[in-house]
């Protein structure tokens, strides 16, 4: 029999009833599929701050290399807002991605056909695309600083304070990645889009270049290339146009919280951030904390539970278990069960809360 040890970091305001939620779907999989998990609990986030001063203790980093993946329900929160920046709960999802050496963050955004009337966008025929995001490089991880300036600018106004973020990528860090980005599209639909500013930003135009020398090793794979700010409106137009997506830290951020919106809530988006075969990997929805609804039973657990379904499958190569895991959440939103999130008052719809939906779910299985 399989075993496995999974680090669980619940983290904040909504972290703990979605990670809950995906851990009595992970249990039942386990028992249907005859392999073991073993979990411990480790802190992070604002509550690692309140409790230890500091976002990310080494015992967590040191537990979660020592395990075989980690599940990561949501960090943050106003409560931290206004702490130092070095200090702030977000510095824990940093310090871990460096930490695991976590550089690729795979973000699936798939239109489920029960869901198009939950989407802003009107029409939608389909989606099934695969963001690829660089992970530990570009301007969340470069030079950063603010300082006095007595300096003003040309209409007199006087600069008063200066502060930058530097975009910096070495070409191993965008090689690695888009190596790993063709890979990905090879499996799917053999068409991979770049998204950069290339027009504007030097480390772009190495992103390109890269690209197209990494492509001579992926003939079978088409390969474009499109502005951030042309992609965030052909993702409006022609969402069911694009396959897999290959980009930076700070614009696969937005993309696939955009791409996560289309598909009716980011509620339904799971990720995986991998690094080298053989290391673990987090597992994680892509939304935030919402310290706004904690508690209330309103959060909606399929993203953690479809990031349940992507670690199985990524990490363990329990594929019939992954597979099991998103047909029960495909049967779950067929039976019209809606969390508030995807919910909109039509005919046949079961509204259900946190618990309900989990329950839902689980009954798939």
């Amino acid at each position: 029999m399989n075993e496995y040890k999974i680090a669980v970091i619940k983290g904040d305001g909504i972290g703990p009833e979605i990670v809950d939620s995906a851990l009595r779907v992970l249990d039942r999989v386990q028992d249907k599929f005859g392999f073991r998990v073993n979990y411990e609990v480790f802190p992070a986030g604002g509550c690692a701050i309140d409790k230890y001063g500091m976002p990310l203790p080494d015992e967590t980093l040191e537990g979660c290399r020592a395990s075989d993946a980690v599940l990561l329900g949501a960090v943050g929160g106003p409560k931290w807002d206004s702490i130092e920046p070095s200090l702030r709960p977000e510095r824990a999802l940093l310090g871990l991605r460096s930490g695991l050496g976590l550089y690729a963050n795979l973000r699936p955004a798939i239109m489920f056909e029960e869901l198009k009337d939950a989407s802003p966008v009107k029409n939608i025929d389909k989606m099934d695309i695969m963001m690829v995001r660089e992970l530990t490089g570009g301007i969340y991880f470069g030079d950063s600083d603010s300082y006095s300036c007595n300096d003003i600018l040309p209409d007199g106004t006087p600069k008063v304070r200066i502060a930058y973020d530097t975009e910096s990528y070495s070409e191993g860090e965008i090689r690695r990645i888009t190596d790993l980005a063709f890979r990905i599209a090879r499996g799917r639909s053999r068409h991979l889009t770049l998204v950069d500013k290339a027009n504007v930003l030097t480390s772009s135009r190495l992103w390109r270049e890269i690209a197209e020398d990494v492509h001579d090793d992926y003939r079978d794979v088409s390969l474009d290339f499109l502005y951030v700010d042309n992609c965030s409106m052909q993702l409006i137009s022609r969402p069911g146009d694009f396959d897999t997506i290959v980009t930076s830290n700070m614009f696969g951020d937005i993309l696939s919280d955009e791409a996560g919106q289309i598909t009716g809530s980011v509620g339904m988006l799971p990720s995986a951030s991998l690094g080298k075969t053989g290391t673990p990997g987090m597992y994680e929805p892509i939304h935030g904390s919402a310290p706004d609804i904690a508690g209330t039973g309103k959060a909606n657990p399929l993203a953690t539970i479809l990031s349940v379904a992507m670690m199985l499958r990524w990490q363990f190569g329990e594929n019939e278990a992954a597979d099991a895991v998103e047909e029960a959440v495909r049967k779950a939103l067929a039976g019209g069960y809606r969390t508030s999130d995807i919910s909109r008052g039509n005919a046949g719809e079961i509204p259900v809360d946190t618990n309900g939906m989990t329950d839902a779910v689980i009954a798939g299985l």
